[in-house]
Parts: C-alpha cells; sequence; structure tokens
C-alpha cells in the first residue's frame, strides 16, 4: 500500500551512472512508487559535476556500476555528497563495503561464508597460489578482484590450470587490486545462489541466481555478467544466516541498519549455506520479481527522509 506524506515532499536523488540509465531495471517501479507516495524523485548520474546535490533531502545510491573501476574517485564524491545531503546507504557503509575483505572481518566474527584466501596486490604469486592448491587440492578455483562488481574480472578455473591461474591472478594485482581465492562450491549448479533483500533491516524477499561461471570463460568485460532470475522463498538456515549477517556489520555513524542490503548465499559441500557476498553499495534489487517490493523500499526511504526532515 503507498504511504501518504502528511509533510512537504521530499526530493529524492536515485544515483545512476550513464552507461546504466537504461538498464537498471529497479529504477522505474521505484519512481513509481515514489510518486504514488507522493514523493519528488529524479535520477542523477553521481558523476555530474553540474549536480548541487544539496537540493535534495536524500540521495540513494542506486545503479552506479562504474565505482569499481573508479574506486577513489567514487569514494571521493560519497564522502563529498554526505556533507551535502543525506546519502544512504551511509559513506562509512559504503567504504568499508566496495572491497570484499569485508568477507575476512565477517568471518572471523562468525559468519560461515565462502571459504578465502585472501593476496594483497604486492604479494608474491607463485606462493599464494601454492597455498590455495594445497589448501583445496583438485578443486576448480574462482578468482576475482577484492574490488568488483557485476563478476568483472572473475573467472572460474580447472584444477590443473595453474598457468592461467597465475596469469589470471597477476593481471588483478597488476591494477592495483587485491584478490580473493576461493573453491568453486559446485552445488550452485543445481541449487543456484539464493539473494535475500533486506530494507531498513527488515526481510522483503528473495530470488535465486542461476550459475554465473563457466569453467575456463574469460571474464566479462561489460557491466555485468547476464544473470538468470527467479522467485525464490528463502529456507529458514537461509534466513537465519542472513539475520546474523546483519548483526555482525562493524559500528558505524548513523543508522543502526543500512536502508538496503542484498545478502547473496551458497550452499557448501555439506549443503549449509554460507555468505559469498554482501551487497549495499549498488545492487540491483529485482524489484519487479515480489509484488511490493518497491512500496518497502519507498516507505523505509521515505521514513529516513523524513526523520532526516525533522530533525533539529
Amino acid at each position: 500500500m503507498a504511504t501518504t506524506l502528511s509533510y512537504s515532499p521530499p526530493r529524492i536523488a536515485l544515483v545512476s551512472t550513464g552507461e546504466a540509465m537504461d538498464r537498471d531495471e529497479d529504477l522505474p517501479p521505484l519512481h513509481a512508487a515514489l510518486q504514488s507516495a507522493g514523493a519528488r524523485s529524479e535520477t542523477v548520474l553521481w558523476d555530474d559535476a553540474q549536480v548541487d546535490w544539496s537540493r535534495f533531502d536524500i540521495a540513494l545510491v542506486r545503479s552506479t556500476w562504474d565505482y569499481s573501476w573508479r574506486l577513489n574517485e567514487f569514494l571521493q564524491w560519497a564522502e563529498r555528497t554526505c556533507k551535502r545531503t543525506y546519502l544512504v546507504n551511509e559513506y562509512a557503509l559504503l567504504r568499508w563495503n566496495t572491497d570484499k575483505r569485508y568477507l575476512k572481518a565477517l568471518a572471523e566474527a562468525g559468519i560461515a561464508t565462502v571459504p578465502t584466501h585472501f593476496v594483497a596486490a604486492e604479494e608474491a604469486t607463485e606462493p599464494a597460489l601454492d597455498a590455495a592448491l594445497a589448501t583445496w587440492p583438485g578443486a576448480e578455483l574462482v578468482i576475482k578482484p577484492s574490488v568488483s562488481a557485476g563478476s568483472r574480472d572473475t573467472m572460474r578455473h580447472q584444477p590443473l590450470a595453474r598457468e592461467r591461474m597465475a596469469a589470471h591472478l597477476a593481471s588483478i594485482q597488476a591494477q592495483g587490486k587485491h584478490v580473493l581465492l576461493q573453491p568453486y562450491l559446485a552445488r550452485v549448479e543445481t541449487a543456484g545462489e539464493t539473494a535475500l533483500l533486506y530494507f531498513d533491516g527488515r526481510f522483503s524477499h528473495a530470488i535465486r541466481k542461476g550459475p554465473l561461471l563457466a569453467i575456463d570463460a574469460p571474464p566479462t568485460r561489460a557491466l555485468f555478467a547476464p544473470e538468470h532470475i527467479q522467485s525464490r522463498e528463502p529456507a529458514e538456515d537461509e534466513l537465519s544466516l542472513a539475520r546474523r549477517v546483519l548483526e555482525s556489520l562493524p559500528g558505524l555513524t548513523g543508522s543502526a541498519v543500512p536502508l538496503y542490503a542484498r545478502i547473496d548465499l551458497l550452499r557448501d559441500g555439506d549443503g549449509a549455506p554460507c555468505l559469498i557476498e554482501l551487497e549495499m553499495v549498488e545492487p540491483s534489487l529485482f524489484l519487479d520479481f515480489a509484488p511490493g517490493a518497491a512500496d518497502r523500499l519507498a516507505k523505509a526511504l521515505l521514513s529516513r527522509a523524513q526523520d532526516r526532515i525533522r530533525a533539529p
């Protein structure tokens, strides 16, 4: 049900990037839900130097899908913008979540995550690869940058393709990026991946993603790899893990929970769910895959905006 505003309609920026403007399928239903609620919203490019961010009451980061290869520029923009308007998710959360090394912090906090070797940009390639192959003998290996989105620069390698693994690892390091090495969890081929969507800390809906990575296929250079999406009812153990993920976020200023979060889970060899990614920067939210999802996000957003406007 649409939310009726009893105060001056907030001005809302839905933040995107030029290449994503016509490809973000969440924007039309979200604009419609906000309009139905009486709010004023417009899509704005994060890197448009002509934008006066102070004219918005709240700026919602949505499809800034080029951030991963423009990270410093993006974070500098976010830091500036949060001083001119209410930016969500908040700057500290965006900064923390842009680097997948957050998985190490969550694992240390007791969250079940996909097993991962973290390799620094300046670390020697061969010993790191030796360690991963010794830990998971005979396993296919997934190699990805710690800063990436849409599966860019991510590859799944055959167990014996050591030269290709080493070359891939080194190519990521040459970009000045840290690297994640992970065993390929084969259950994804049948069970797929479960993505759970939370708005203001409340579960909204879930979807199933089909397997993305073909063996030895070159990494995508597009904004994101093509995905096969279906609605999904999450299992109780998935919901339980997702709740614990949100409860394990580091202490951050501002609101206690992120306005939006997508928690992506796979099942390991024993069938237990584990976290592959926690998306709180610019995830697709798949609003068209669940009735009322756009209205739920709009309601959460307008509640934050109302609190902000009424704050002294």
